[in-house]
């Protein structure tokens, strides 16, 4: 059992800040815990704009606090993403989000990330692994 707090991994490995200035990431569970999905507590702040694309990943997002608008970059639709609004991404849309106001999410990774990601120049995380475990003796 894995008991932790968002408090617990500030300042720690686990508290991400991306390169871009516009997010950052706090990653409760990682790939080295091993149960198949990563859980992220992330905040991108109010007035910045930030242009993604999991082609690695599926991720579903719940919106705890603030608003932003999701817009699906390759349809061109938009959504109003507000507290107990959820967005799935299952078919690795390009999207983008509009931060009206200091969003603050719950994100769940599918295959987990290792924790070092941040967006490339396309907006994709790689896909890192964690090495596979020493067999016990």
């Amino acid at each position: 059992m894995i008991v932790r707090s968002f408090k617990d991994i500030e300042g720690t490995d686990r508290h991400v800040k991306a390169k871009s200035g516009t997010w950052e990431s706090k990653r409760i569970v990682l790939a080295k815990e091993r149960v198949g999905f990563s859980l992220h507590e992330t905040i991108l702040y109010a007035g910045t704009e930030t242009s993604m694309w999991y082609a690695n990943h599926i991720e579903a997002v719940l919106c705890v606090e603030g608003e932003a608008e999701l817009t699906n970059d390759e349809t061109g639709e938009k959504h109003t993403i507000t507290p107990g609004t959820m967005y799935l991404l299952d078919g690795h849309e390009k999207h983008t989000m509009r931060i009206k106001e200091d969003f603050r999410c719950v994100c769940v990774f599918n295959p987990p990330v290792t924790g070092r990601e941040d967006h490339d120049e396309n907006g994709v995380y790689p896909l890192l692994t964690e090495p596979e475990p020493e067999p016990s003796a």
